[in-house]
């Protein structure tokens, strides 16, 4: 079946991301930031919040574990967006080209059910373009499980033949071709515009 709908991750794919962006403003460079960041708040800590658990429980778990740092750890809910980097380049583009030429577009991103509403808000300019988008954390599942593809798929109203699913993480793409969709794994815009553009998705 020819491509017909498009399905994007976000982090690492629309818009850069790293915990990293926030607390490089809050602590000084050097061996403190990096190991705060490897031993406080981690990239697998805050996927409790993808996962579906608030960050109240969370951070008030860290914060006994880590007494010290309670101030810092307390400004990853209020300062979260501030850990978002730009639009990836070229990625923008792409997403209003596929609008253009009228390919229906969504997306499964891991991200907090609490912290994804305001980066949205946020970023309408280019989520206004799509016509749903799961939350992971919304679903309390989180991919590459297959039970959050199969709910998208469902809600989106897509056969996944027809269904270009892409994400920087290969178990995720994997995950969404065990399921009978086309996954590109994301490496930067001009690569994946040749790969849509092989689908038929998009012009040179």
């Amino acid at each position: 079946m020819p491509a017909r709908a498009v399905v994007f991750d976000v982090g690492h794919v629309l818009y850069d991301w790293s915990p990293r962006f926030l607390y490089e403003r809050l602590i000084p460079g050097g061996e403190t930031l990096d190991a705060f960041l490897r031993d406080v708040v981690t990239v697998e800590w805050h996927f409790q919040h993808d996962a579906g658990r608030p960050f109240a429980e969370t951070s008030a778990e860290l914060t006994a574990a880590h007494p010290q740092h309670a101030a810092l750890i307390a400004a990853w809910g209020p300062r979260f967006l501030e850990s978002i980097g730009p639009a990836l380049p070229g990625m923008t583009a792409l997403v209003e080209e596929l609008d253009a030429r009228g390919v229906p577009l969504f997306a499964i991103t891991n991200f907090s059910g609490e912290f994804f509403p305001p980066f949205r808000a946020q970023e309408a300019h280019l989520f206004d373009r799509f016509r749903d988008i799961v939350v992971s954390g919304d679903e309390k599942c989180a991919k590459p499980d297959p039970a959050i593809f199969r709910l998208a798929l469902d809600r989106f109203g897509l056969d996944a033949n027809g269904t270009v699913f892409i994400d920087d993480r290969r178990d995720n793409v994997d995950a969404a071709c065990a399921l009978g969709m086309t996954g590109l794994h994301f490496v930067d815009a001009p690569t994946l515009r040749g790969q849509l553009r092989d689908l038929g998705l998009v012009g040179a």
